[in-house]
């Protein structure tokens, strides 16, 4: 039995089925993406914590202050997506800290009694890693940050 087929329609079908696929798979990545866009925020993700150190992810995003706080020991910050913060302290007095993708950098500890919030003013999320050393430092007994 010989079968004919239109292996022209045939194509054009197999053609907008895909296309159909494509788009549906295409939509669905870009709804997935900004739902992760909506859901990230401003805040510390804790990482580990022993005697000696206290680790945390921070995400800095625009237009999304770190809360007012302070840092009682020195620490290392590791910049995972780099930009520029601006640090702000309780008496309005602010300086600009510019984190390179992939450097580390080091910070004393503040001031005493002195809190601060950090604004990432640019267009992206800034993400660190901060390493903060226990038991040296302002508060070395508080065991602040």
């Amino acid at each position: 039995m010989l079968v004919c087929v239109d292996l022209e329609s045939s194509m054009e079908k197999i053609e907008m089925k895909m296309s159909v696929c494509g788009a549906a798979a295409l939509s669905l990545s870009l709804f997935a993406c900004a739902q992760v866009a909506d859901e990230q925020a401003t805040g510390r993700t804790p990482q580990l914590e022993n005697e000696h150190v206290e680790v945390w992810k921070s995400v800095i995003v625009p237009n999304q202050p770190l809360s007012m706080h302070r840092h009682d020991h020195p620490r290392v910050i590791i910049a995972l997506k780099g930009g520029t913060l601006r640090v702000v302290n309780e008496a309005g007095e602010s300086h600009d800290l510019t984190w390179e993708t992939g450097s580390a950098y080091w910070l004393e500890a503040d001031p005493p009694g002195e809190l601060h919030g950090d604004v990432n003013e640019g267009t992206e999320p800034i993400e660190v890693i901060v390493v903060q050393l226990k038991g040296v430092g302002e508060g070395a007994s508080a065991g602040g940050r």
